[in-house]
């Protein structure tokens, strides 16, 4: 149970530090963040069998949806850090190392490019977006930040609550 604890908190790590990413992103260089609003308009609508839509903004609001977007994304990072622990495991809890959670957010650049792109509006890896190139750059960025988050908490939990 308490490695599982171990990768759970691995993952929030890396969701923390991606959000820190996006605030600061936003601060120096008024780069809008990801609006968890919109996502969890589009979640919400998924249960009314509606995954794929024209636009999210002109999508009416859902009650909740930006609990449902801010949920969904720390649930998905933790998601990721249960990756680690399905492919590396103890070993790598105990003595983390970078290559493998870059390894899990780089091969799931997959889904935003394929499924949250697409089914928000914004085209195959937002061929849609006013800046397709842009956007791309923006999601392999984020992710390259979260799998570093993900190893960043993965070290500091192995200083403080080592693995047995």
């Amino acid at each position: 149970m308490a490695e599982l604890v171990r990768f759970v908190l691995v993952g929030v790590g890396g969701t923390v530090t991606l959000d820190l990413w996006a605030l600061l992103l936003a601060r120096l260089f008024k780069v809008p963040p990801v609006n968890w609003r919109m996502v969890g308009r589009w979640i919400g609508n998924m249960p009314r069998g509606r995954f794929v839509h024209a636009d999210m903004a002109k999508v009416g609001p859902i009650a909740g949806e930006a609990m449902i977007g801010w949920g969904a994304h720390y649930i998905i990072g933790i998601g990721y850090g249960l990756l680690l622990l399905m492919f590396w495991g103890s070993p790598w809890i105990a003595r983390p190392t970078l290559l493998p959670p870059m390894i899990v957010s780089w091969v799931l650049l997959a889904a935003p490019y394929f499924i949250m792109m697409p089914g928000m509006g914004s085209g195959i890896a937002g061929s849609k977006t006013h800046r397709p190139n842009v956007t791309r750059m923006k999601s392999v960025i984020g992710h390259s930040v979260f799998g570093f988050g993900m190893y960043a908490a993965a070290r500091a939990i192995a200083e403080v609550w080592p693995a047995t």
